[in-house]
């Protein structure tokens, strides 16, 4: 209660701040290359990654680059098998956009695996936290409707406190506020079976980012990649 309100006394003094960075940011596209693709030998399983501009690849030059390519090839070496893998991403996605958009293009066969991605936008659009209890909870549990059997994955919400595009004081009540959200999507997560919720923890160095200064660079997708896969792992029955 006392962050919340917090947040929306003090918002109003970093507002310009807020708008000259939505009118001054780099709009990167984003990965190039096929959506989809398969990686490793052995038993199929297969993963679909839905969500915001993370999963449409942002910072990376192609989706074998991006969080889902580089989770899918970690998930192959951890489990021994071949990962058929698909992202389904669109830039600027909160998570109701996921449930009410996105969610129709998920493969029509049976997923192990799903890679979630949601929260910053509906920080940045000032998404009240109830209403992001509630879009988030829905989407997990039509997910989870979805494919009964699959192993969903929350990424966690970054350091927002730390991004290089974001001036001070906007960045740390934005930080702040992530990380308000991410405790409740923690709560979330934990009342829907066969759900992880995988936390985002590194330093926010500018050596982390793409040149936007709000994308991870291909390098960091590879660590991303790395822990969303040992998120799953830790989950599966393999």
């Amino acid at each position: 209660m006392m962050r919340r309100l917090l947040f929306w006394g003090l918002f109003p003094f970093v507002l310009p701040q807020a708008l000259y960075v939505r009118k001054t940011a780099p709009r990167f596209a984003g990965a190039g290359g096929l959506d989809r693709g398969s990686v490793g030998t052995g038993e199929v399983r297969n993963l679909a990654a839905i969500g915001d501009s993370i999963i449409a690849g942002v910072g990376a030059s192609d989706f074998s680059r991006a969080l889902v390519g580089r989770t899918a090839q970690h998930l192959a070496s951890l489990l021994g098998c071949r990962i058929d893998w698909q992202a389904i991403g669109r830039i600027g996605a909160v998570s109701r956009d996921v449930r009410l958009d996105l969610m129709s293009q998920l493969p029509d066969k049976e997923l192990h695996y799903i890679l979630v991605s949601v929260g910053v936008n509906d920080v940045t659009s000032l998404t009240r936290s109830a209403l992001w209890r509630r879009n988030l909870a829905d989407l997990l549990n039509a997910l989870r409707e979805r494919s009964p059997g699959a192993v969903i994955a929350l990424t966690g919400l970054p350091p927002l406190w730390g991004f290089p595009l974001l001036p001070r004081p906007l960045r740390d009540l934005l930080g702040m506020r992530a990380k308000q959200f991410d405790e409740i999507a923690i709560e979330v997560v934990g009342e829907i079976a066969g759900a992880v919720h995988v936390p985002l923890d590194f330093e926010p160095t500018p050596d982390k980012f793409a040149a936007d200064g709000y994308h991870p660079c291909e390098e960091s997708y590879v660590a991303f990649g790395q822990t969303m896969a040992e998120g799953m792992a830790a989950y599966s029955d393999i």
